[in-house]
């Protein structure tokens, strides 16, 4: 199964099961050599007892996650949405949770 996750803030797609994957000591053994991966623009995720705990990650890839986009231009994007009365919208639509 082709696992796809959206890196936060940057819209990029990564394919999660394409990234090579190290065990914790076989991490820890190549550290230098992942470094000069992650400098070249690579990713590591590092596993314990193959279920992965930490990635390995370019500086310019945290960095993006990091930033956060400013949510001035989505002021009054929702306008209109719930209609006039959006307490009694989110009411009924509640409702419809519990039949």
């Amino acid at each position: 199964m082709t696992q796809f996750r959206t890196v936060p803030y940057s819209g990029i797609e990564v394919n999660m099961s394409a990234l090579p994957r190290k065990g914790a000591e076989e991490a820890r053994n190549q550290l230098p050599d992942l470094l000069d991966a992650a400098e070249k623009g690579k990713s590591t995720i590092i596993t314990r007892h193959g279920r992965p705990v930490a990635a390995l990650v370019p500086m310019e890839a945290y960095d993006a996650a990091l930033r956060q986009e400013p949510l001035l231009p989505l002021a009054g994007s929702g306008r209109g949405l719930w209609g006039k009365d959006s307490t009694q919208r989110l009411r009924n639509l509640r409702g419809e949770w519990n039949r």
